[in-house]
């Protein structure tokens, strides 16, 4: 046997460290990934929807101009929000929890705790008008946002969710989902209360 042919015989059957360290990578990036959107998932599970910060939040209101919802006289600007503390509620007839907020609305509306102002959220006039009639106006003015653009420069997700305004015209606070009359006792009326100070 020729001496000179075992190193040659070894050096094939070796895997240099740069191919070893290529397929150790290629092994654990994926498993890596898939940890990490393990855990921004698992994370995700224990947050609280209702409650998912705005990058609005301390900023001036939108600049926009609404009219009014149909068989409404007062439409809806940014100017409209500033001076006093405000909710503007963002709506539509065809949303099945704006329903059930509904008489939690009609109720604040009735003790006069806050204005309460809509935005009514692509809606078909005729059907923003009707469910109106039918189930009450707590608003003290609304805006027909029929293309939902002012509805994206709120930066709404979804229907309902409710925002409150400053004095100053920026936005203190916004509430995914329907609000409830737990929420409103314990949470908005003391914010209210502090913004009013």
């Amino acid at each position: 046997m020729n001496t000179s042919d075992t190193p040659n015989a070894t050096a094939s059957t070796q895997e240099s460290p740069s191919r070893s360290g290529a397929r150790r990578t290629a092994f654990l990036l994926p498993l890596a990934l898939f940890g990490l959107l393990v855990l921004v998932l698992g994370v995700g599970l224990f947050l609280n929807p209702r409650e998912i910060p705005s990058p609005l939040i301390g900023k001036p209101v939108p600049t926009f101009d609404l009219p009014p919802v149909k068989g409404r006289t007062l439409g809806l600007s940014g100017d409209n929000l500033k001076g006093e503390v405000s909710l503007v509620n963002v709506f539509a007839s065809w949303c099945v929890a704006c329903r059930e907020e509904h008489p939690v609305l009609v109720d604040l509306a009735r003790r006069r705790v806050v204005p309460i102002h809509g935005l009514n959220y692509k809606d078909k006039p005729e059907d923003a008008a009707r469910w109106l009639d039918e189930w009450g106006d707590p608003y003290t003015r609304t805006g027909a946002d029929l293309d939902g653009r002012v509805g994206i420069d709120w930066g709404v997700y979804g229907v309902p969710e409710t925002f409150v305004v400053g004095r100053d015209g920026r936005i203190a606070y916004k509430h995914i989902g329907p609000l409830t009359s737990e929420f409103v006792r314990e949470k908005l009326i003391p914010m209210i209360e502090r913004l009013r100070k």
